[in-house]
């Protein structure tokens, strides 16, 4: 494989893990009419996070970042590789608890895919001749079609193809398996590996991190949670049988935005202020507050339009704060630094949870209305310091 192209097969491994981690999403409604019920479904979809979130704390910037720097990107990449395959086929063949573990696996998977494969993807590119932050959007982008592709082509096997609960995974499998194929004829990027490295990104201390990374990262998947968990549910009761296909098109359009307007988010970053963070933050507070009118008139049309808005919301939060993040870390802190961004990110995908507990004390059109309240707060934050603690200038 050419040099220049070598980033291609690292990227269909963090496709096939991206594949695997939202596959599960538009099943939900499946499960539901099961006989599950929506508290259980929802922490079996937690479940990812609890797997995924300390996967990229503890495992992903403390030991996955430092087995990254000690042993090199390849390795590591080949282990979540094979944990995302291990997890599709519990999925297809466990029962409840079965899946709840699958579930923690693929969190794993798709911690190590965050944290390192990106990070491999990035490497490979500028080993190739491309500049870091064309190779920091490619791998966000191919995170986000494996996002978005698995979750559509899952929905619809589950709808109109036999074996519901088990072809998805399956398809998965295979998937997976060919990217393992692919990514162990890779070469290595960390050519000079530090034996005693921990990982551990110091970054994460400064104040640029904690005052324009940390009040938006949450919100990166905190939108998606919203998009395509919680619309579903608001309006179901209008769908008919067309429930998991409409759950399925709700999680594609998402995906699919965020994935498009991707290029543009590269182009409103600068190195002088935090302005593609920000326009994030005001579309993400546009989305939500669209969210709240849908819980309101109870329109899959009007449901749709929220959805497409969070997702543009998302495609451009994402790949802002992985060039803010490029610029405050070490090629050493790469992997580790990603880790920590992305746990903040995937903290928010706990948000579908968190707001099916506090239905019980108010409505979903008040929950969601607080929500762009306290979006809007982070984003007066993110205002605040946009060009202050520039590292260029510290």
């Amino acid at each position: 494989m050419r040099p220049q192209n070598s980033w291609r097969a690292a990227a269909a491994a963090v496709f096939a893990c991206g594949w695997g981690g939202n596959q599960f999403t538009p099943l939900l409604v499946m499960y539901r009419e099961s006989g599950l019920s929506v508290l259980t479904v929802d922490a079996l979809l937690g479940a990812y996070v609890v797997g995924l979130v300390p996967g990229l704390l503890t495992v992903g910037a403390l030991t996955v970042g430092a087995l990254s720097e000690r042993h090199g990107r390849k390795p590591v990449m080949v282990a979540g590789t094979v944990a995302s395959l291990v997890a599709s086929v519990l999925l297809a063949f466990g029962g409840v608890g079965w899946i709840a573990v699958g579930r923690f696996v693929t969190g794993v998977g798709v911690a190590v895919a965050m944290a390192v494969g990106s990070t491999w993807v990035t490497e490979l590119s500028v080993r190739g001749g491309a500049e870091r932050a064309t190779g920091t959007r490619r791998g966000a982008l191919w995170l986000t079609l494996g996002f978005g592709l698995g979750a559509g082509t899952a929905g619809v096997l589950a709808q109109w193809a036999p074996l519901p609960m088990h072809l998805p995974y399956l398809v998965h499998v295979v998937l997976v398996a060919a990217a393992l194929l692919a990514i162990v004829r890779l070469p290595e990027t960390r050519a000079n590996p530090a034996p005693h490295a921990t990982g551990r990104f110091a970054g994460a201390r400064h104040p640029r991190f904690r005052r324009v990374i940390t009040p938006m990262a949450p919100w990166i998947f905190g939108s998606a949670g919203v998009a395509y968990a919680i619309m579903p549910q608001l309006v179901g009761d209008r769908l008919g049988t067309w429930g998991l296909a409409y759950s399925t098109l709700l999680t594609v359009c998402t995906l699919g935005a965020g994935a498009l307007v991707q290029p543009l988010a590269k182009r409103l970053d600068r190195t002088t202020s935090a302005r593609g963070v920000v326009v994030s933050m005001v579309v993400m507070s546009a989305g939500l507050a669209v969210s709240a009118v849908a819980a309101v008139v109870r329109s899959p049309v009007v449901a749709l339009v929220a959805a497409v808005v969070l997702g543009a919301a998302y495609g451009i939060a994402v790949v802002s704060g992985l060039l803010e993040l490029q610029r405050l870390a070490r090629p050493e802190e790469l992997a580790a630094s990603t880790g920590v961004y992305y746990a903040l990110a995937y903290v928010g995908f706990l948000l579908p949870s968190v707001l099916a507990v506090l239905s019980g004390v108010a409505s979903y059109p008040v929950l969601l209305g607080c929500l762009v309240l306290v979006a809007l707060g982070g984003t007066a934050v993110i205002v605040r310091h946009s060009r202050r603690h520039l590292p260029l200038a510290a």
